[in-house]
């Protein structure tokens, strides 16, 4: 997830927080990070911390899983939510030349 420097980028909340922000349970956010949903930023110590473009992100997961999608389908999802982000982006930056 290259979101850059924004605040809301910045991983602050440890793993029970975070899993009580979206109601799942810790194990859940675990197994997200392994399958390549999300990537928390790390403590020197290896600690998770969440951040709060990662609570959305986890709010969209539940969102797709409750939609019926695997996770398979919701890696395939969010690269392309992603992507469709990325090139709004471009697209904004180029009209602004």
């Amino acid at each position: 997830m290259a979101q850059g420097d924004r605040a809301s980028s910045r991983g602050v909340f440890a793993i029970s927080v975070a899993a009580e922000m979206v109601s799942m349970e810790i194990q859940n956010l675990r197994v997200y990070e392994r399958r390549g949903l999300l990537e928390p930023d790390r403590t020197a110590g290896g600690t998770r911390l969440y951040s709060a473009d990662d609570i959305e992100r986890l709010h969209r997961i539940r969102q797709l899983l409750a939609d019926g999608l695997n996770l398979a389908g919701i890696a395939h999802v969010l690269a392309l939510e992603d992507r469709v982000r990325s090139l709004e982006t471009e697209v904004r930056r180029l009209r602004g030349r």
